[in-house]
C-alpha cells in the first residue's frame, strides 16, 4: 500500500491545491546567480504567496523528478519596472548630516508604516532621485528548478494572478 501512495504522489502535477518541495536557483542570462534555496530545498503550497505568481505558473504541470530551466520574461518575474516608482525628494528630507550617494539603498516608511527600500540613482546638492522598483525589475530571469515532491493538499481552486 505504501508503494502505491508514493507512485500516486510522483504522478501529481503541480497545480492549484498542491504542496511542492523543490530546490531552485535564480540566475540572470549572463549566468550570475541571484538566489538559491539551501540543499534541503523549500516547501510551499501553490497560491500561498511564497513565490511570485509568474514563478508558480512556470511550475504548473511539472512533477516530482523534473529538473528544468525556465526563462522568465520581466513581466513574469519581478515586473517591468515603472517610471511612477521613481521619485525625487529634497535633499533636506534625508537629514543635514546624512551622506547620500548614488547606489545607496535607503529605507522609507510606506503608507502602512511598513518598510520600503529605494535605490538612490541621483544625488544632487538640492534633490535626490530614488528608484523604488525591485532591483531586478525589467530583467529576464532563468529559474532553474528541481522538483523533489508534489502532493495534493486541497481540491479547492485558488486563483493565481
Amino acid at each position: 500500500m505504501e508503494q502505491s501512495k508514493n507512485t500516486i504522489r510522483k504522478n501529481v502535477a503541480i497545480s492549484p491545491g498542491t504542496r511542492v518541495h523543490l530546490r531552485f536557483t535564480l540566475r540572470l542570462p549572463s549566468g550570475e546567480e541571484i538566489d538559491r534555496t539551501n540543499i534541503e530545498g523549500a516547501t510551499f503550497e501553490v497560491g500561498d504567496g511564497s513565490l511570485l505568481p509568474g514563478f508558480e505558473r512556470a511550475l504548473f504541470g511539472m512533477r516530482a523528478g523534473t529538473r528544468e530551466t525556465v526563462r522568465l520574461a520581466p513581466r513574469d518575474a519581478f515586473g517591468e519596472g515603472s517610471d511612477e516608482n521613481v521619485r525625487r525628494f529634497k535633499r533636506t528630507r534625508f537629514g543635514a548630516n546624512e551622506d547620500i550617494s548614488v547606489g545607496m539603498l535607503y529605507s522609507f516608511a510606506d503608507g502602512d508604516r511598513g518598510e520600503l527600500a529605494g535605490l538612490v540613482t541621483e544625488a544632487g546638492d538640492e534633490m535626490v532621485t530614488v528608484d523604488f522598483n525591485h532591483p531586478l525589475a525589467g530583467r529576464e530571469i532563468l529559474f532553474e528548478v528541481d522538483i523533489l515532491s508534489v502532493e495534493r493538499v486541497s481540491n479547492e481552486i485558488v486563483r493565481i494572478v
